[in-house]
């Protein structure tokens, strides 16, 4: 007697191609965000001889990498360059997670350096000259920060 691994027959029950209504169900997605998606290049469908889409089954896991990238704020602009390495027809692997996410963790670590910084210095000078009437002389005396331009030049050097 074979055995089944826990969710194989529910997996076999799974038609080939789902429907942008199962898809949105399965995802927990509105259908409005996966034509969106869908749009942005993301994921991808194609029309049947009605006129409707159909989603390859491996959509799903695109879908969740979306959700897991975009809570992690991952613009969606850098998660559809992540994509662009993967093949469309596959789903994507544990060894494809690996790269994406270890390239997204530096992405994070630096915009998590920046706002510590920020909100470390958010009650001092900002370097912009409106707010710097006593502190200015300790963080920015003779006012050189001038010379880089203008805008807030401590708390946003980039």
């Amino acid at each position: 007697m074979k055995t089944e691994r826990p969710g194989m027959a529910a997996a076999r029950r799974l038609p080939m191609e789902l429907s942008v209504g199962e898809v949105a169900r399965r995802s927990g997605i509105a259908v409005s965000a996966l034509h969106f998606y869908e749009a942005e290049g993301l994921i991808r469908s194609h029309r049947t001889g009605g006129n409707q889409r159909r989603y390859a089954r491996e959509v799903l896991r695109r879908v969740a990498i979306i959700k897991v990238a975009q809570r992690a704020g991952i613009p969606l602009k850098t998660i559809g360059e992540a994509f662009r390495a993967l093949p469309q027809e596959r789903t994507p692997t544990v060894a494809d997670w690996t790269r994406l996410s270890s390239a997204w963790k530096l992405e994070l670590d630096r915009r998590i350096e920046r706002l510590t910084h920020l909100r470390d210095h958010l009650t001092g000078c900002i370097g912009c000259g409106c707010l710097s009437v006593k502190d200015c002389p300790l963080y920015n005396p003779w006012d050189r920060l001038a010379q880089e331009g203008t805008g807030a030049r401590l708390l946003d050097p980039d």
